[in-house]
């Protein structure tokens, strides 16, 4: 039997993760709704700078 040929084409290989999401997926609206700063401050109280 006759198979087409595969396409190998990376059209999204210098593409940005933020340009390869899926913008409308309800897990990507939630993130862009938390305010990630406030999770930096209050986490960053509960490391030492000089360890990491």
């Amino acid at each position: 039997m006759y198979r087409p040929p595969k396409s190998h084409a990376q059209t999204s290989l210098f593409c940005s993760l933020e340009e390869q999401l899926n913008h409308k997926h309800p897990l990507y609206v939630l993130a862009n709704k938390i305010d990630w700063n406030k999770f930096e401050t209050e986490f960053s109280k509960l490391f030492d700078e000089k360890m990491g």
